[in-house]
C-alpha cells in the first residue's frame, strides 16, 4: 500500500501558491483494507475515503473506460493492480497529473512541470475527449491563472473544438454547466472562461445568449470598444474588481443580453434592449437551473441598469418608483449589489475603468431619504388605507426631490 499526494496541491506548490486542499491517491489497497485502517468511505461511484484524523480525501487508484455519451458514461475500475501512472493518465491536464511521494519527490510522467514553466494548459491524453466537462474545466483554469499568463495549448484547443463539433458538449447536463459557471465566476478573471469557450466553439452551444453579443455594434460615442461582446467581457472584469460576490458578477454578465436580439437595421442603437434582456435572462436561468438569488439580481440589473446610469436625469417620482421596483427599501443589501453591477457596466469601457460613478451615490442618498420618512406620524394624523399610501408616497417624493436638488447644487 503506497500513498501519494496528487493533483492541485502538487501543482500549486510548484507555482508557489498557497495550498488549500490536499488530495491523495492510494495504490495497492482494497476498500476493506481502508476500512480496517479506520478510514470512512464516502464515494459512491468509486472508492473515496476520509482519513480518520485529518479528514482529507484518499482515493483508491483507478482507471476509467468510456461506455456511453456524456460525463456519466464511464466504467470505473479501482483495484490493487492499478498503478499510480494509470491513475494519473486518466486526468484532464498535465499540470494536474503530477504526484509527490511522502519524501517530497516529484512524479511527473506527462510533463506537467514543464507545462507549468511554459504556462500551458495541455491535455494528458486523447481520453480527454471522452468527458465534455473537461472543456469547462480548462476554461475555468484559464480564468484562474489568467494573471499568470496561462494559455490553452493549440492541440488542446483543437481537440476541444472537435468535441464541440461532434456534439459531445451537447450532452452536458444543466446542473454541471451551472456548477462550473459558478466556480468560474469566482476566479480572478472570469471573462477568460468565456473567451476560451468561444475560441473552441463551445460558447455558442452552452451560452448562445452571450455568444451572439459578439459582432453587435454600439454607438461609438458611448462605447469606444463598439462590440457588445467585448464590452460584456470588460464589464465582467470590472465586476470582478469591484466585488468578490459571484452573484454580482453574474448580473454584470447578463446586463446587456437584449442587445444580441436587436434587429441589424436598428444598429448601433438598441432601443428596448432592457426588456428583451429580461426575457433572455429568465430563459438562461431556467435552462441552467440557476439559483433564485442569481436570477433575481440579474433580472433587475438587465431591466434597470439604464435607469441607474441616468439617475441625475430622473424625476424624483421616477427615482422613488425605481427604488420600489428594486425593492430597495426592504432589501438594501441586494440594492447595493445592483449598484455594483451598474458601476461595472459604466466602467467596462476603454478609458472609463477608473472614472467615478456618482449615479450610485445619488441612488443611495435617495434611498436614505425615502427610508427616513416615518409612517407612524402619518398614522397618528389619521391617515389610513389609500390615503396613507398616497401621503407616504408624496412625502417620500418630496424627500427624494430635496436630495436630488442638493446633488445638483454641489460643486464639482
Amino acid at each position: 500500500m503506497e500513498i501519494y499526494q496528487v493533483g492541485g496541491s502538487v501543482r500549486d506548490k510548484l507555482l508557489g501558491l498557497p495550498v488549500q486542499d490536499r488530495d491523495w491517491v492510494v495504490v495497492g489497497a482494497t476498500p476493506q483494507r481502508m476500512l480496517d485502517l479506520g478510514y470512512r468511505q464516502v464515494g459512491k461511484d468509486f472508492p473515496v475515503f476520509l482519513h480518520p484524523e485529518s479528514h482529507e480525501e484518499y482515493a483508491l487508484a483507478r482507471t476509467e473506460r468510456k461506455t456511453g455519451p456524456g460525463y456519466k458514461g464511464f466504467a470505473v475500475h479501482a483495484a490493487p493492480d492499478v498503478t499510480l501512472i494509470d491513475d494519473l493518465r486518466r486526468r484532464d491536464l498535465t499540470i494536474n497529473a503530477m504526484a509527490e511521494t511522502p519524501d517530497g519527490a516529484l512524479i511527473d510522467p506527462f510533463g506537467g512541470a514543464e507545462d507549468l514553466r511554459q504556462r500551458l494548459l495541455r491535455h494528458v491524453s486523447p481520453a480527454f475527449a471522452e468527458d465534455p466537462v473537461r472543456i469547462l474545466r480548462v476554461a475555468r483554469f484559464a480564468a484562474r491563472f489568467a494573471g499568470m499568463d496561462f494559455r490553452v495549448a493549440e492541440e488542446t484547443n483543437m481537440l476541444m473544438r472537435r468535441m464541440v463539433e461532434s456534439g459531445e458538449v451537447d450532452t452536458l447536463v444543466p446542473e454541471r454547466v451551472w456548477a462550473e459557471l459558478e466556480r468560474a465566476l469566482g476566479e480572478s478573471r472570469p471573462a477568460r472562461f468565456f473567451e476560451v469557450l468561444r475560441n473552441c466553439g463551445a460558447l455558442a452551444r452552452l451560452f448562445p445568449e452571450i455568444d451572439r453579443l459578439f459582432g453587435v455594434p454600439q454607438p461609438i460615442e458611448h462605447h469606444p470598444e463598439i462590440d457588445t461582446g467585448v464590452h460584456t467581457m470588460m464589464v465582467l472584469d470590472q465586476a470582478a474588481r469591484l466585488s468578490s460576490d459571484p452573484c454580482v458578477r453574474f448580473a454584470a454578465l447578463m446586463h446587456d443580453l437584449g442587445k444580441g436580439t436587436t434587429p441589424p437595421e436598428e444598429w448601433p442603437r438598441h432601443l428596448g434592449h432592457e426588456e428583451r434582456g429580461v426575457a433572455l435572462v429568465l430563459d438562461l436561468c431556467r435552462r441552467l437551473r440557476a439559483p433564485a438569488d442569481y436570477r433575481d439580481l440579474a433580472v433587475l440589473t438587465a431591466r434597470y441598469h439604464t435607469h441607474c446610469h441616468r439617475a441625475g436625469e430622473l424625476r424624483p417620482s421616477t427615482l422613488l418608483d425605481t427604488l420600489q421596483a428594486l425593492d430597495a427599501l426592504r432589501r438594501p443589501q441586494r440594492f447595493e449589489s445592483f449598484l455594483l453591477a451598474c458601476e461595472a457596466d459604466s466602467r467596462g469601457r476603454p478609458g472609463y475603468e477608473e472614472r467615478p460613478y456618482p449615479q450610485a451615490d445619488l441612488f443611495r442618498a435617495a434611498l436614505q431619504a425615502a427610508q427616513a420618512v416615518a409612517v407612524k406620524p402619518l398614522v397618528e394624523k389619521g391617515y389610513t388605507g389609500d390615503r396613507l399610501a398616497e401621503q407616504l408616497r408624496y412625502q417620500r417624493i418630496t424627500a427624494v426631490a430635496r436630495i436630488a436638488k442638493t446633488k445638483d447644487e454641489e460643486p464639482e
